[in-house]
């Protein structure tokens, strides 16, 4: 599933619309070839009472899976959203009286760019096993466990620092779990395979007219195949179309950059 999720919107949207219009004339051709002429007549009087309970079942396969991943790919940008207040938090705790601020600001600007370059899409986003994140993310840890073990710093300011940084641990250990989530294979098969059916009975229902009767189908085709492709292009919100955006994160770089935490390099 995942060479399919992270295809371009484009191909996603041409490949759906494709087999959708393949799919509907092979099943106006193939109900010519199949079926006896002497069973023809029937075939409107089958495919007929199919519609409705088709195209209800696909409706509804539909709309489930998409408001499921549309509300995925929210929850993602609000993990992000997260990530970012955690990063926020960290900055300013790094801030308190007799605290070396700039080292602790260097190390986390290092470690939101590297995770941004390095980890934020594709397989590295769903693995966590990036070396260069590791490393900056060790040594962040490092940095700010060594500033909050000094005495000068008091327990307090030193609390604030650790707990400060576990959660930006922890937000990017959601971020990481949640990269690894896919579509389970038979809902996808499920939706697909009520898409291709009303597709082959709309087909079947118009297997004896003109072909300009026949295009009367293409609206039924193009449903199916656009809600295909959004499908796919919603579900893989790391490494598909629609990559979450790491502004929230950008937005604590630039401010780290330009000094707003009153310890910028």
């Amino acid at each position: 599933m995942n060479w399919l999720t992270s295809l371009p919107a484009v191909v996603l949207v041409v490949g759906g619309l494709l087999l959708a219009f393949l799919v509907a004339a092979l099943a106006r051709i193939g109900v010519r070839a199949l079926v006896p002429a002497g069973e023809q007549d029937r075939v409107p009087q089958i495919v007929t009472p199919l519609m409705p309970t088709l195209g209800a079942a696909f409706a509804i396969f539909a709309a489930l899976t998409l408001a499921s991943e549309s509300g995925y790919l929210r929850a993602a940008e609000g993990l992000v959203s997260d990530e970012a207040a955690a990063a926020s938090r960290l900055a300013w705790a790094a801030t308190s009286p007799r605290v070396h601020s700039e080292s602790i600001h260097m190390a986390l600007r290092d470690y939101l760019q590297t995770t941004r370059v390095r980890e934020w899409k594709g397989a590295a986003a769903a693995s966590g096993d990036d070396a260069a994140t590791a490393h900056a993310i060790a040594r962040l840890e490092r940095t700010v466990r060594a500033e909050a073990a000094r005495t000068e710093v008091g327990t307090p300011a030193g609390t604030e620092l650790v707990a400060s940084l576990d959660g930006v641990t922890n937000g990017r250990r959601a971020r990481i779990a949640a990269a690894s989530r896919a579509v389970p294979v038979l809902y996808v098969v499920t939706l697909v395979a009520s898409g291709l059916a009303l597709i082959v009975n709309a087909g079947a229902l118009v297997f004896r007219s003109s072909l300009r009767t026949s295009l009367l189908i293409a609206g039924v085709a193009s449903v199916v195949g656009l809600s295909l492709a959004l499908l796919f292009a919603l579900s893989a919100p790391w490494s598909g179309p629609f990559i979450v955006s790491g502004h929230p994160l950008d937005a604590v770089i630039g401010d780290l950059r330009t000094g707003f935490f009153g310890g910028g390099s």
